[in-house]
């Protein structure tokens, strides 16, 4: 009777445990719904961002000679993309322009969503689309606006120096041309992460802000010891968005190029020097191999950007 009563027993255990096929096919269905709503994204970055990696990995590795053809390498390429003196003088370049324009913009743009976030402006709203109107301008008429403006003969600049009969600097000229192209960043890209970081400010609980009032803290107290902590994630955020923005720095400086030839090269930052080995040189095999390196580059120096923000998270 006992050993009936035990194998029953067991029996409806293994029936409790096993899963009824109506469950099943709800799970099924929730994992093809799900499935469903991320096939978009997926299709969209095979084609617009994995399948390009893969395929200028893979002419990385091919040089097009005049007898043999396409003609497998190996990193050929890349040894020569390392040892390339127009290459790295582009990259130290570049590396210059976000050891100075990035904390610049970065900066601006935390004053301004500090300046929105108090309350203290009179028409807060005006001014948040006035500091954000240069991102919608496309950097291809920014850089001819300012390029123009620029000009000694021709622009604000030269009108300027005219009417004060002084002699201002050539700002097209090679000793201010980087810093020329970082004020035309710096006024396209203030306003978006002066968004980004407003959005931060607005998640702060407003009973921090009662409470440190409650204990005698000023607006500055407040900024200090509350909004800068707050923003902190968001600052990382838009540093990284900054970093690989920089790597990227092309429209810009090859706009200007039609404005001061003799100053920027083809191979003024890693990006154009890519684009013209490929569409004026047809060296597509190492330009493939310069930007697989520019990437490599990119994405070390965003990496540890967030690994140092997230090592000072954790040791507080």
């Amino acid at each position: 009777m006992s050993t009936s009563h035990t194998s029953t027993t067991s029996s409806q255990s293994r029936s409790r445990s096993r899963p009824r096929p109506a469950a099943r096919a709800g799970r099924s269905r929730h994992g093809a719904v799900g499935f469903a709503f991320f096939a978009p994204f997926l299709v969209v970055f095979v084609i617009g961002i994995a399948a390009p990696l893969g395929y200028a990995a893979y002419l990385s590795f091919f040089q097009d000679r005049m007898i043999g053809g396409n003609v497998f390498v190996g990193f050929d390429n890349y040894r020569r993309a390392l040892g390339d003196e127009l290459f790295r003088a582009g990259l130290w370049r570049v590396l210059l322009f976000l050891l100075v324009q990035v904390p610049v913009m970065l900066g601006l743009a935390l004053v301004a969503a500090l300046a929105v976030d108090s309350g203290r402006l009179r028409k807060p709203g005006l001014f948040r689309i006035g500091i954000f109107v240069p991102y919608a301008v496309p950097a291809v008429v920014a850089s001819l606006m300012w390029g123009y403006l620029y000009g000694d003969r021709f622009g604000l600049v030269g009108q300027i120096g005219d009417l004060l009969h002084v002699d201002m600097p050539d700002f097209l000229g090679s000793s201010w041309m980087l810093a020329s192209i970082g004020n035309v960043v710096t006024w396209e890209y203030v306003g978006y992460n002066m968004l980004i970081l407003y959005a931060a400010l607005r998640t702060v609980p407003h009973e921090l802000y009662e409470a440190a009032e409650m204990d005698g803290a000023g607006e500055f107290r407040k900024a200090w010891s509350i909004k800068l902590p707050a923003v902190r994630s968001a600052l990382v955020l838009a540093t990284v968005f900054s970093i690989i923005g920089t790597f990227q720095l092309f429209n810009e400086p090859n706009v200007m190029q039609s404005l001061a030839p003799g100053v920027i090269s083809t191979s003024y930052t890693p990006n154009m020097y890519a684009y013209n080995l490929a569409f004026n040189g047809q060296q597509f095999n190492y330009s493939a191999a310069v930007a697989v390196v520019l990437g490599g580059v990119t994405a070390i120096v965003a990496y540890a950007v967030q690994i140092r923000s997230m090592r000072k998270e954790q040791g507080k």
